[in-house]
């Protein structure tokens, strides 16, 4: 495709693999800005589930969203997300959920991503945006997904091996999202890549959290039971406990709920993929990606 001074930034997050995938895609525009559409699960919704009828889960009601927007926007987190950081680095808007009542102006892009989105073959459209013209795509590990709260109190509530298994799998998967990535490069011409090792530096902040200026890394600040990783948090959502426990400082937790991060913690993984070094984003970091 032609190039131009106009990218358009596509971020993808599988709710299964857990994999974002930034695409960035010269097309000819007559405005001189980034657009920035984003395709993924629960940890970049940003409202898509409040308007589903069926959702699998909606993050609508307190205390979601009461750390930055002072009520809850349908974010799984007690602020900001991931992509709302990255359209900030791009210097541009909150990317709005895509099925907001009367949001059909798409200058600076959309989100489509929605709570409980799998990450099947025909859900998957990555190679579908690189045949439009999509060149530059980054992608997020698995974090060892035996470490997060939800896993932690079902393993102690009924011993079985879960923690262990969880963690198995997010390292084959990894490894196997290795060799995809390098074979995709062979095979596609223009194709360039990022990716972000989300399953070593969540594990370094859930060991160390101090050193990365948090308190508490296997406890979730909102939740109920072990690890307040049990039921839900808060008490008006869809299959949502009346009684939950509520911390004090989200900021001091790298969890907020059973499954979904801080906004602290979001902010830091975001950061990292833009401009983190090759020791955690190789070959490049989303800055360097979209000016290779």
């Amino acid at each position: 495709m032609a190039s131009s001074s106009c990218p358009f930034y596509f971020l993808f997050f599988s709710s299964c693999l857990l994999i974002p995938i930034s695409i960035q895609s010269h097309v000819q525009s007559p405005e001189k800005h980034a657009s920035l559409f984003i395709f993924g699960d629960s940890l970049f919704d940003s409202g898509n589930n409040n308007y589903l009828k069926n959702a699998a889960g909606r993050a609508n009601f307190w205390p979601y969203g009461e750390t930055f927007f002072k009520y809850p926007t349908g974010r799984f987190s007690d602020g900001r997300i991931i992509p709302d950081f990255i359209a900030e680095y791009l210097k541009l808007p909150l990317i709005p959920p895509y099925l907001q009542p009367g949001n059909h102006q798409f200058t600076y892009g959309a989100n489509f991503a929605s709570g409980g989105a799998g990450a099947l073959v025909e859900t998957y459209q990555g190679m579908e945006i690189y045949k439009i013209g999509g060149r530059k795509f980054g992608f997020l590990s698995l974090l060892d997904l035996g470490s997060i709260p939800s896993v932690r109190a079902r393993e102690q509530n009924s011993p079985s091996g879960l923690m262990k298994e969880a963690t198995v799998l997010a390292k084959l998967h990894n490894k196997a999202l290795s060799n995809v990535l390098k074979k995709l490069q062979k095979e596609l011409q223009g194709f360039k890549y990022s990716v972000f090792d989300f399953y070593t530096s969540t594990t370094d902040r859930i060991k160390h959290p101090s050193k990365y200026g948090f308190v508490e890394g296997k406890v979730a600040c909102c939740g109920s039971g072990p690890y307040r990783g049990m039921g839900a948090c808060g008490g008006n959502g869809m299959g949502a406990t009346k009684e939950y426990e509520l911390c004090k400082n989200p900021g001091e937790y790298l969890f907020f709920d059973a499954s979904h991060p801080t906004e602290k913690f979001n902010n830091q993984i975001a950061k990292l993929m833009w401009s983190g070094n090759s020791e955690l984003t190789r070959p490049y970091n989303l800055e360097t990606l979209i000016e290779a």
